[in-house]
């Protein structure tokens, strides 16, 4: 049987994977090409929050898995950052966006406290 620890891991990376999926259908649907660049760079940080935290799952040591943690942080609130340019710009997508930054900010919530609790903080 399962302990909690091991489920939570595997519930966030599944959380995770559907963010990132979220967002990739989000930008999709958008047509205009003048927003490549902000698409490439939402999806992009976006699939880069659970790239590093199931990178981290083979870290070394605590310093490098708290290290890829870290990164994940960095990627989370740069979706953000790249969420809040795409819902000023692209009305067709203003709920979706608003939607993708509630979850986006839960997931960097979730590893801001995950690496507090690794450092002992």
């Amino acid at each position: 049987m399962q302990n909690d620890k091991e489920r939570f891991k595997k519930e966030f990376i599944e959380r995770l994977i559907g963010f990132s999926i979220s967002v990739i259908e989000c930008t999709n649907r958008i047509d205009k090409g003048n927003l490549w660049p902000v698409k490439d760079q939402l999806i992009r940080s976006a699939t880069s929050i659970g790239a590093n935290v199931v990178e981290a799952q083979a870290s070394s040591s605590k310093k490098d898995f708290v290290h890829f943690f870290e990164i994940a942080l960095k990627s989370a609130n740069e979706t953000l950052y790249w969420l809040t340019i795409l819902e000023r710009v692209e009305q067709s997508v203003v709920a979706e966006t608003r939607l993708l930054k509630e979850r986006g900010q839960e997931i960097a919530n979730i590893i801001a406290k995950s690496i507090l609790t690794l450092k002992g903080k």
